[in-house]
């Protein structure tokens, strides 16, 4: 039984190492001793729509969802000047419908570590196919821009991440970010952007490329678990159901590749390369072809070959290739 104690008033303003401690000890009851917080920021989950598209079937709206380091946490939030630092990130899904949440634990690691992070749903090629899912990418950069205040980033530090197909998307929209529209040589004008939000900026200051595609028509020159030529491959479905080898000028549109500059004539985002050395999908020298087109125009890249690791599994899953992002974010954001 307990006995009543006397009614006292609220401490509201007393500092937690002042804040009376108590010395109850109840029978049987156990002590944990010594313990320190981790020092990482409680986080909270937001979705918005950032843009409502017209496809063939009718309008779809297209979400961000988004994880922002917690100002209500007074203990261990670091609400820096100007904003949290943003990650904005695209999931693989073969360019069709995305499963958003593949990620979540990493983007909830990151989170924790003053990072907003945001992750795009893009138009699948279902619905929609290339420049669709690029397109769509820049657009949302753009909303977060245009909302930064309220969701606690700083609109000048931003970089982009996705892997696989998203990674395809993000390498795209990154270095593609200041143009509208590109011709190929057989003629082809491709629209790289879309006037959704015009006047604000889609730049990113970093890139971070995990197992992406970078030129379609040279995957099936290495070993794969599947075609990527015929027009109902992911790569020909994402061309508009077009045969892969069959259509080099839209091949080339859609190569990160293709838009890699020396470095006199434009200065590309810092980009960082992980990619499995057993990937059973996207080939290795997928990023191989692409770091070497980095390095020789004189871009900043580097390149991690994760030995083992196949599709985003077998050494991606661990907290030592989430480390080796952030060291790269934290430089460049």
């Amino acid at each position: 039984m307990f006995e009543d104690s006397p009614l006292i008033d609220p401490l509201p303003n007393v500092p937690l190492n002042q804040f009376p401690q108590s010395d109850e000890l109840p029978e049987g009851c156990k002590v944990l001793d010594g313990l320190v917080d981790n020092g990482l920021c409680q986080v909270e989950y937001r979705e918005a729509t950032y843009v409502v598209r017209d496809t063939p079937s009718g309008p779809v709206a297209r979400k961000l969802y988004v994880l922002v380091p917690s100002p209500a946490d007074p203990l261990v939030a670091r609400y820096p000047e100007g904003g949290y630092p943003c990650v904005v990130f695209c999931q693989g899904s073969a360019w069709h419908e995305q499963h958003l949440y593949n990620h979540f634990a990493d983007h909830v690691w990151l989170a924790q570590r003053g990072y907003v992070v945001a992750s795009v749903q893009y138009r699948e090629s279902d619905i929609a196919p290339f420049p669709a899912q690029m397109q769509d990418f820049k657009t949302a950069i753009r909303y977060l821009r245009l909302h930064a205040d309220e969701l606690c980033l700083d609109p000048e530090r931003i970089g982009a991440w996705g892997d696989s197909s998203g990674a395809h998307t993000v390498l795209l929209a990154a270095y593609t970010a200041t143009g509208p529209t590109t011709t190929t040589a057989e003629g082809t004008v491709v629209e790289l952007d879309t006037p959704t939000y015009a006047g604000t900026s889609a730049e990113v200051r970093c890139v971070v490329d995990w197992y992406g595609p970078t030129v379609f028509d040279q995957m099936n020159r290495y070993p794969s678990a599947q075609d990527h030529t015929a027009p109902t491959s992911p790569e020909g479905f994402v061309l508009g159901k077009r045969d892969v080898l069959g259509h080099p000028d839209w091949v080339a549109a859609a190569s990160p590749i293709s838009y890699v500059m020396p470095l006199d004539n434009l200065v590309l985002p810092p980009t960082l390369i992980m990619h499995g050395d057993r990937d059973q999908l996207v080939s290795f020298n997928q990023s191989v072809r692409l770091y070497r087109a980095l390095r020789d125009a004189g871009q900043n890249v580097t390149f991690y070959k994760v030995a083992g690791a196949n599709h985003g599994r077998a050494g991606f899953r661990c907290a030592r290739a989430l480390e080796v992002v952030e060291q790269f974010l934290r430089a460049y954001l």
